[in-house]
């Protein structure tokens, strides 16, 4: 095969590989970071952030993909108003100076066309560390109401919250380990 040929036949491979990718708008009410730390050794205290934007780009058939979400700090809700706003102090999140949080993935595994993990990295109050979230269900769907593909899923991990530098309380009963629930849903663009 002469190289014209050969050139000709991998573009048309890469052009080809990208025309599987489906593009995705993260649903924001189907959408949430939710958390999980222990306290004092006896309760666990949640809380959950709503999201802002997002995005993600699948290729099932090349088992690739994108996922971009962006959430909004000051939306942190844990049912108590006095713990909302501590939470969204310097003590914590910072949110006056860092108002989102975001988490990027690129590294997408599959198990047959089905995502089972998300590698990435989370940004916290402007730092950047690597997570890698499980999937502990994903789907893809036509969702009945707006008769578009939807996919999504639940995925989680544990983080140590002090390698974003949260430390607050770390020396008197506040666990440094939180567990984090991600539930994600996201619509195909036409």
């Amino acid at each position: 095969m002469n190289k014209v040929l050969l050139t000709a036949v991998l573009a048309g491979a890469a052009f080809g590989a990208g025309a599987q990718t489906a593009h995705y708008v993260i649903d924001p009410t189907h959408t949430f970071v939710m958390y999980e730390v222990g306290h004092f050794g006896t309760t666990t205290n949640r809380g959950r952030f709503s999201t802002v934007d997002g995005s993600v780009q699948l290729d099932r058939a090349g088992k690739r993909g994108k996922v971009d979400i962006t959430m909004d700090i000051g939306s942190i809700n844990t049912g108590v108003d006095a713990l909302n706003r501590h939470l969204q102090s310097k003590d914590f999140f910072n949110f006056a100076r860092y108002p989102t949080g975001k988490f990027v993935a690129d590294q997408l595994q599959f198990n047959g066309d089905k995502v089972s993990e998300l590698g990435g990295t989370l940004t916290l109050l402007g730092q950047s560390h690597p997570v890698t979230l499980k999937a502990q269900r994903f789907n893809c769907y036509v969702n009945p109401m707006i008769r578009r593909e939807t996919c999504g899923g639940d995925f989680e991990t544990t983080i140590s919250r002090s390698q974003w530098g949260i430390n607050w309380g770390l020396t008197f009963g506040f666990e440094d380990q939180v567990r984090l629930l991600i539930q994600v849903e996201a619509i195909k663009t036409p």
